[in-house]
């Protein structure tokens, strides 16, 4: 039995991921979970909202307290949050599983160096992280004849934009392209400007109503256009795919990896 700790656990995430884990017993076992301090869920039994019935975990706002009753962290919080958490299970040996988005730059360097079992990716769909193999190999087939655009729209309520989603999509593409994002990337526009930059790779966001998050790539052509898109109904999808994570994190050594890495992708 892999035993599973939930970070923000009376969120909108924490909640799918609660009913994901539970979907997965006797293998996989929500044994911890966390909340902020001051939450109206703080030692509350996890399962009552999520589930309708308890599921035996008391909800705490520290999860150093109950470090010794978990194997892997699943973590979809906030970057500072994420931290905290990251550091805490490198020190005392524990996988994680962390899904958070709108990491700076410096927070994603000191990520990769941490040592410990752990999954990092900005959208852990099983569907999304497909699309990412069938983007570099568009790019890689389609080279520098086409424009390229990514769009993005999700709920009113998301704060970093473009979405984590978005902005890997950017780098796989920019990846298999040989350019750097950072140095080709076109965030909206806006007014008079001179003709596009077929090196550029534009970003498009939308944030509006309960949209849960569409993804997608436009490589345009003349006479043509090829499109790759994603669209997630339900952030169950997310959840599934953070616990298939976790399943795949037990046993492995110390080191970063992708969802690529789980569904054995991109390994050409």
């Amino acid at each position: 039995m892999i035993r599973v700790a939930i970070a923000g656990v009376a969120g909108r995430m924490g909640q799918a991921l609660v009913q994901a884990v539970d979907a997965q017993k006797p293998e996989l076992q929500i044994t911890a979970a966390s909340v902020l301090a001051g939450d109206s869920v703080l030692a509350q039994d996890i399962g009552i909202s999520a589930l309708g019935q308890p599921a035996g975990v008391m909800a705490v706002a520290d999860l150093e307290t109950v470090i010794d009753d978990f194997d892997v962290l699943i973590d979809f919080t906030s970057p500072a949050s994420s931290l905290v958490h990251l550091e805490l299970c490198q020190h005392h040996g524990k996988s994680m599983v962390l899904g958070t988005t709108g990491f700076s730059a410096s927070e994603k360097d000191r990520i990769a160096q941490t040592q410990l079992p752990l999954v990092f990716a900005p959208n852990m769909s099983v569907g999304v992280t497909l699309c990412l193999d069938l983007l570099a190999r568009a790019a890689r087939v389609l080279g520098d004849e086409v424009d390229i655009e990514i769009t993005e729209a999700h709920h009113r309520f998301k704060k970093d934009a473009p979405s984590g989603t978005a902005l890997q999509m950017g780098e796989v593409v920019a990846g298999a392209l040989g350019r750097k994002l950072d140095e080709v990337a076109e965030y909206g526009r806006e007014g008079f400007s001179d003709t596009r930059d077929p090196k550029t790779i534009g970003f498009n966001t939308i944030r509006a109503g309960d949209i849960v998050g569409d993804h997608t790539v436009l490589f345009a052509a003349d006479g043509e256009r090829v499109e790759i898109t994603h669209k997630a109904t339900s952030r169950m999808t997310f959840a599934r795919g953070a616990v298939r994570a976790a399943r795949w994190l037990a046993g492995k050594p110390n080191g970063v990896y992708s969802m690529l890495d789980v569904l054995e992708l991109g390994a050409d």
